[in-house]
């Protein structure tokens, strides 16, 4: 069900331009609407032309300039930020720690920049993570508010409804969850529960199910024509891969809450589940709120790329206060009677 809408009443999200700054690899396509391009600022503005700069001799020649040759897929350049790739396939790629980490750390710098953006500008962003159990949701979750503000960027990942929660409109509880102005939120699963584990394991019946499908893009219609930007993914993982992090999980005592009843269900409907999935895209992929698949095999490469799109795909600017150059002085302490630490319950030193 595709609606007309006009980019104005988009609250301004963009259509994807594909824009990886420091992975490998990246493709830039301008949308089809006149949205206005976001500034990049920093170090990220520049590795993203410098990068473009060089991934094209290297797709051409399958060297750097100036180099001989080399077998490493990912080479990092000791002058500058830039990272080279060759053509192996993205899915067998693999990222070094160091790599990793570097590439993250510049991400986790623009979306401080996105975070005072929205505060100041009194935004209101909601995303989505959605796909199977196991495929890397929370992981990348994780590493986008690692360096936020909790109290402006937050994370909402509901538990079963209750019985008031049951007999409620479908999107309530949902919509108790929205972002104020100033707010990013973003959802580990979300109202989508209804396309995907409720319609496979039955919590809800053909009427309900048949009805969400209908209500769920004029729902989001709604919401986008609000003002609020909203940007759906999907991790898409393959059932082999998830095999091998559900062993993991059995064999690590630290994730053994993540193995619930449910993903044991879901190894033995992964058909079930994948059918489900398509039908859902099909009803609720829409201009004003599409889905964006994530490719999730590979952990490393889904958290940088999921985030790098995230940023390209909101027209933020760096609105970041200047901060001092130099700290003032710290007052004089003055001599204050102070209670005996004895007389303190100090939590002993054993490490």
């Amino acid at each position: 069900m595709a609606i007309g809408i006009t980019p104005a009443a988009m609250g301004g999200l963009k259509e994807p331009r594909q824009v990886s700054a420091i992975l490998p690899g990246a493709v830039e396509t301008e949308n089809s609407w006149s949205t206005p391009n976001r500034r990049h600022t920093g170090s990220y503005r520049e590795t993203m032309a410098n990068h473009k700069k060089k991934s094209k001799h290297v797709q051409s020649t399958g060297t750097n300039p100036g180099e001989a040759q080399s077998t490493d897929w990912v080479l990092e350049s000791p002058e500058s930020d830039e990272f080279y790739v060759g053509d192996i396939p993205a899915k067998q790629r693999k990222i070094d720690a160091k790599t990793y980490e570097r590439n993250l750390r510049l991400l986790q710098i623009e979306l401080t920049k996105l975070q005072e953006w929205v505060q100041i500008c009194k935004k209101r962003v909601l995303v989505l993570f959605e796909g199977r159990d196991a495929a890397g949701k929370g992981g990348t979750i994780k590493r986008i508010v690692e360096r936020l503000n909790p109290r402006i960027c937050r994370i909402v990942a509901l538990g079963k409804p209750t019985e008031r929660e049951r007999n409620q409109w479908y999107f309530q509880r949902y919509v108790e969850e929205l972002p104020a102005n100033g707010e990013i939120v973003l959802m580990d699963r979300s109202w989508y529960n209804r396309a995907g584990v409720e319609r496979v394991m039955k919590f809800c019946n053909d009427e309900q199910y048949y009805e969400f499908l209908v209500s769920c893009p004029e729902f989001e219609r709604l919401l986008v024509r609000s003002g609020l930007i909203l940007v759906k993914y999907w991790f898409s993982i393959s059932a082999e891969e998830q095999e091998r992090r559900f062993q993991k999980r059995v064999k690590d005592p630290t994730k053994h809450w993540k193995l619930s009843d449910m993903d044991l269900e879901s190894r033995k409907l992964w058909n079930d589940y994948s059918a489900a999935k398509d039908i859902m895209m099909q009803h609720t992929d829409t201009q004003y709120a599409p889905w964006y698949v994530v490719e999730a095999d590979n952990k490393r490469r889904a958290r940088l790329n999921c985030i790098s799109h995230l940023l390209s795909m909101i027209p933020y600017e760096d609105v970041t206060p200047a901060a001092p150059q130099n700290l003032p002085p710290r007052p004089r302490e003055t001599q204050l009677p102070r209670t005996p630490k004895d007389e303190r319950n100090i939590v002993p030193e054993i490490f």
